[in-house]
């Protein structure tokens, strides 16, 4: 069972989404919250898998809930927001966020994003991507690769480079088994080793830093 807390300033959008998730039978809302320092108490209180969390929040603001929810302990958070500016979504990834979602998002792909974020996976809208991809690329210089990239690609392994690579390029598990033509539970323990040997939360940072270091452009 997933267990989640709902973390959003607007009643009938937190209802909503609540109503929603609850409704499923792997889905377990255990609190509701109006502003970010409940979160973050909803959190310490309930330990869920994933916290639903609105950027924008009185009292303390997403981001920073989140920075504080992910520093403490393993529950993952799936930012939900009406915008998706670039400092947003940096803001909320270098937080620590495994996802980001636009709150205009069908119900489907919320209780999909949900579980993906559970799985100890990441998500982003396909907007957001798009955005966090070209803003990349565009303050990399043509041709160069990020900074410090030998330096921080160096513990790798060839196979671990690549895994990276394919990571970079916005390939599930599923989808680089069948490139590399191996077992998925293989892919799954390269990708917890690229994450631990450069010190990386989740997927959407092993995308950051692919980009950063030049191995997708």
């Amino acid at each position: 069972m997933i267990r989640i807390v709902v973390a959003d300033d607007q009643e009938l959008v937190r209802s909503g989404f609540a109503m929603i998730l609850d409704a499923q039978d792997d889905i377990e809302v255990v609190a509701e919250v109006g502003d970010g320092a409940q979160a973050v108490g909803a959190v310490r209180e309930h330990r869920p898998d994933v916290l639903l969390l609105d950027i924008r929040m009185p009292v303390m603001d997403g981001i920073e809930a989140a920075r504080q929810v992910c520093a403490a302990g393993e529950t993952k958070v799936l930012m939900l927001t009406t915008f998706d500016q670039d400092d947003y979504v940096y803001e909320a990834l270098y937080a620590g966020a495994s996802g980001f979602l636009l709150k205009d998002v069908r119900r489907d792909d919320l209780v999909h994003a949900v579980r993906v974020v559970a799985a100890g996976e990441s998500l982003l809208a396909p907007s957001v991507t798009r955005r966090l991809i070209s803003d990349l690329t565009a303050t990399r210089p043509a041709g160069a690769p990020g900074v410090s990239a030998s330096e921080r690609l160096a513990a790798l392994t060839a196979r671990e480079t690549e895994i990276l690579t394919l990571m970079g390029r916005g390939m599930s598990n599923a989808e680089i088994a069948g490139e590399l033509v191996v077992s998925e539970h293989t892919v799954k323990t390269h990708v917890s080793k690229v994450l631990s040997k450069l010190g990386l939360r989740d997927r959407v940072q092993a995308v950051i830093c692919a980009y950063e270091t030049g191995l997708v452009g």
